[in-house]
C-alpha cells in the first residue's frame, strides 16, 4: 500500500484497520467532543469521526494521528525510524564510486524532483464554491475545546502564504479564532515562518487555509522545516508521489486539490485584534495578545466535505504523536548538523519544547556542553528550556535509566549549566516573554581530565551467567507477572509510556 492520497482514503484505511469509530448520536462543539475525546486520547482509543454534529452539516474527524500506530499507517512505514531512514538516504548522499552506486543515485534524484507539487486545472476541493455573503464559517462544526477559550478556534488548518519577498511557499499550522461568520483571528507567533511573511509586506497579504488533506500533508504543515523547503514537496517525498495544487479562486495561491475544505481571503498590515484565551498544549490557557485578522473571500469545499479537527491541552493528547513523528524524522538532519549525536528524545509531558533527552559519542571534556549549545542555536530546538546529556550507550526513550544517569552521575556543582536564550512563545514560566533561563545537565560519565576521581565500573552480570539462567529459568518455577519475562524486567517509564507506544 501507498500512504493514502486523500483524507477519504485515510478514513476509509482507518476503518479497515479497525481504528475509527463513526458516532451517530447529536455531539456539541462547544465542549462536549472535547471531553469524549479527551478520554478516548487518554486510553489510546480510535480515531472519531461525528456525524451529527450540532449546527453543522458537516461531520467532523478527530483523533487521527492519536497513537503511534495511526502514525505508522499514515506514512505506510513499519516505524516512524523507517520514514526517518527514508529521508537519510538522501541527506547522506555521496559522490558515486561505481555504475550501481551511479544508478541509485539517480533514483534518488529522481525521487526528490518527482516530489515536486503537480498543478492540475480542475480538483474536488472546488466542487462547492462560495463567495462573499454565501461564504460563511458558520457553515463548518469548529469547535470551543475548553471553557475559558475565547471563542471556537480552527485547530487543524495548513496555511498557505508566499514570502513577499522571493515569493516562497509557506505551508504551516497555525490556529485561528472564530470572530464571525467572515474573520478569524491568525496566531502567528513570533519565531514562526508565516509571522515573517506578514512582517515583510507592505499592504495585504493574501492567505489560503487547506482544512482536510491527507495525513502526511497535514503533518508536514506542522514540521518545523527551514524557511527556504517547501512543506508540500517535504509532503510530495513522503508519500511518493506529489501533491496535486489547483489556483484559487479568490486569491493569487495554489491550493491542495484533494482537501476537503479550503478557506481563501486576506490579511491587511497592522490591523491587530486580541486572540485568546486558548487552553494550549502547555496545559495552561494562553492569554489574550494582539494577532493578525483574516478576512474570508471564498469557501470551496467537496460535496459531502469533512471537517478536521484536534484538540490540545494537557499531555498526552492527539498531537503528542505529531510531535513524536518531528522527533523520529529530523533525527537524521540534526545528525547532519550535530554529527556526534546518537539519539534523543522530546518527553511529550514536557510540550516538546520544556526538555530535551540527547545521546552523544562522548569525545573531550566539554563536549557535552558543546552539544548543549549546538541544540540551543538549532531552529525550533532552540526554544528548548532543559537539555539532558547522556552516553550514547543509554536509552534516551527510556526514563528510569535516563533518571539514574542524572541521579548517578552528576554533580550540580560541576555539571548543570545556566544560561539564558530565547524561550517559545506559548511559554507562561519565564518573567520575560520570549526569553528566560536555560538548563543543561551533563549525566555522562566524566574522565580524568574533566577533574574527577577514578570513575568506577558500572555492575553488570556476566553474559555467561545470564545464558545460563535464561536457559534454566522455568526449572527454577519462580512465578513472575507479566513485567517479566525469563525474569528479565522490561525497561519501561511508567504508565503514560506504556499508553503513549500503544
Amino acid at each position: 500500500m501507498a500512504p493514502p492520497a486523500e483524507l477519504r482514503d485515510w478514513i476509509a484505511r482507518l476503518e479497515r484497520e479497525g481504528e475509527l469509530v463513526r458516532i451517530a448520536a447529536e455531539v456539541d462543539p462547544e465542549l462536549e467532543i472535547t471531553e469524549i475525546n479527551d478520554r478516548t486520547v487518554k486510553a489510546g482509543g480510535p480515531a472519531l469521526l461525528f456525524e451529527n454534529v450540532k449546527g453543522s452539516e458537516l461531520p467532523l474527524l478527530i483523533n487521527q494521528f492519536g497513537t503511534e500506530r495511526r502514525m505508522c499507517l499514515a506514512f505506510d512505514a513499519p516505524s516512524l525510524d523507517a520514514v526517518a531512514s527514508k529521508l537519510s538516504e538522501v541527506l547522506e548522499m555521496q559522490p558515486p564510486q561505481g555504475l550501481v552506486d551511479k544508478v541509485r543515485g539517480l533514483q534518488k534524484l529522481k525521487s526528490i524532483a518527482d516530489s515536486r507539487p503537480k498543478t492540475v486545472r480542475r480538483a474536488p476541493c472546488q466542487d462547492v464554491v462560495l463567495e462573499g455573503d454565501d461564504a460563511s464559517l458558520d457553515l463548518l462544526p469548529i469547535q470551543k475545546c475548553w471553557p475559558n477559550d475565547a471563542a471556537a478556534f480552527i485547530t487543524l488548518p495548513a496555511v498557505i502564504t508566499h514570502d513577499p519577498r522571493t515569493g516562497t511557499r509557506n505551508v504551516g499550522m497555525y490556529r485561528m479564532q472564530k470572530l464571525g461568520p467572515r474573520a478569524t483571528a491568525m496566531h502567528w507567533q513570533i519565531h514562526k515562518d508565516g509571522r515573517a511573511d506578514y512582517l515583510a509586506t507592505d499592504g495585504k497579504i493574501e492567505v489560503a487555509v487547506a482544512l482536510g488533506t491527507d495525513p502526511i500533508t497535514t503533518y508536514t504543515a506542522s514540521a518545523p522545516l527551514p524557511k527556504h523547503i517547501d512543506e508540500l514537496m517535504l509532503a510530495g517525498f513522503l508519500r511518493g508521489e506529489p501533491v496535486e495544487l489547483v489556483q484559487a479562486k479568490t486569491v493569487e495561491l495554489e491550493v491542495p486539490a484533494n482537501a476537503e475544505i479550503i478557506l481563501e481571503g486576506f490579511i491587511q498590515k497592522d490591523e491587530l485584534t486580541d486572540e485568546g484565551p486558548f487552553g494550549d498544549h502547555t496545559g495552561y490557557y494562553t492569554p489574550a495578545e494582539p494577532f493578525p485578522v483574516f478576512h474570508l473571500t471564498a469557501i470551496t469545499m467537496r460535496r459531502d466535505a469533512i471537517y478536521p479537527s484536534i484538540v490540545v491541552g494537557k499531555p498526552p493528547q492527539e498531537d503528542a504523536w505529531l510531535g513524536k513523528a518531528t522527533e523520529r524524522i529530523f533525527l537524521p538532519a540534526i545528525r547532519m548538523t550535530v554529527p556526534e549525536i546518537v539519539d534523543y528524545d522530546l518527553p511529550i509531558a514536557g510540550a516538546f519544547h520544556n526538555c530535551c533527552i540527547v545521546s552523544i559519542r562522548k569525545a573531550y571534556p566539554g563536549h557535552a556542553q558543546k552539544v548543549m549549545h549546538a541544540i540551543w542555536g538549532l531552529g525550533m530546538l532552540s526554544l528548548t528550556k532543559a537539555i539532558v546529556v547522556v552516553d550514547e550507550w543509554v536509552d534516551v526513550h527510556d526514563y528510569n535509566e535516563v533518571l539514574f544517569r542524572v541521579g548517578a552521575n552528576v554533580d550540580p556543582a560541576r555539571d548543570v549549566l545556566l544560561t539564558e536564550g530565547p524561550l517559545d512563545h506559548l511559554d507562561h514560566a519565564p518573567t520575560r516573554q520570549f526569553y528566560g533561563g536555560k538548563l543543561g545537565i551533563d549525566a555522562t560519565h566524566k574522565g580524568p581530565q574533566e577533574g574527577t576521581r577514578e570513575w568506577p565500573p558500572e555492575i553488570e552480570m556476566t553474559p555467561e551467567v545470564k545464558e545460563l539462567v535464561d536457559r534454566r529459568w522455568e526449572e527454577y518455577g519462580i512465578p513472575l507477572d507479566g513485567a517479566a519475562e525469563n525474569g528479565r524486567m522490561r525497561q519501561s517509564s511508567g504508565p503514560l509510556r506504556r499508553l503513549l507506544r500503544r
